[in-house]
């Protein structure tokens, strides 16, 4: 199991991203797929989760209505299109990956197995 994130950058307040996680070594549709993020110097937290079987999704209250999670199946790739950007959004941003039977709608860390490399976001003008 190997996942990959990509697209972070720089971006000024009030803009957007979009974060990509590919997967390979399994199929999404038995999997949820979670994005995380940490800040320097606090706790790593739960950002978004997407269920492989359904679709149904979740977010961390700081998040709703500004982030979006999506996934393409064919493509083994789950998506975090990231609107209103603020400064505070600004950490490194972590997707992870865990059998479907194991993750609740908290999005909490312990709860992934698999996880990918880190991508920087910043927020600032």
């Amino acid at each position: 199991v190997q996942l990959q994130a990509s697209g972070g950058g720089l971006v000024q307040p009030g803009g957007s991203l979009r974060l990509s996680c590919s997967a390979s070594g399994f199929t999404l549709h038995y999997y949820a797929i979670g994005w995380f993020r940490q800040a320097p110097g606090k706790e790593r937290e739960g950002v978004s989760l997407i269920s492989g079987s359904d679709g149904s999704t979740f977010y961390a209250d700081s998040v709703k209505g500004r982030f979006t999670i999506s996934s393409d199946k064919a493509k083994n790739t789950v998506y975090l299109q990231m609107n209103s950007l603020k400064p505070e959004d600004t950490a490194v941003y972590y997707c992870a990956a865990s059998p479907i039977y194991k993750v609740t709608s908290t999005i909490r860390p312990y709860e992934y197995d698999y996880w990918g490399q880190g991508t920087l976001v910043t927020v600032s003008s």
